[in-house]
């Protein structure tokens, strides 16, 4: 675990650049700890039964911050799990991916 995410214990209570760390199997960084990462969803129950990409409600007060961030517990440093928070909120652990699409030959 502490080669893959920071968390409360090995963070020394701040964030840290990404790479520091190894990545996941798809070779993606910082996807657990570390900084917590606004998604689109808005945050409440989900529908239920199995889904692949599930998403939460199509409105709400809340928008989803997934991944846990460096002040979490590890057990809270994980994809799956969500807090719901404000949109209009300013906070040190949390901040969004950007990602680049590879390009069709």
């Amino acid at each position: 675990m502490t080669d893959y995410q920071w968390y409360a214990a090995n963070s020394g209570s701040t964030t840290h650049p990404v790479g520091q760390k190894l990545p996941n199997v798809w070779g993606l960084y910082d996807m657990q700890g570390n900084v917590g990462e606004w998604c689109q969803d808005w945050y409440g129950s989900y529908l239920g039964g199995i889904a692949l990409d599930p998403q939460g409600p199509a409105t709400g007060p809340t928008r989803a911050v997934y991944g846990g961030v460096w002040i979490s517990e590890a057990r809270y440093c994980r994809s799956t799990f969500r807090e719901g928070f404000d949109p209009l909120s300013v906070l040190d652990g949390i901040g969004f991916r950007v990602l680049l699409a590879p390009t069709q030959p």
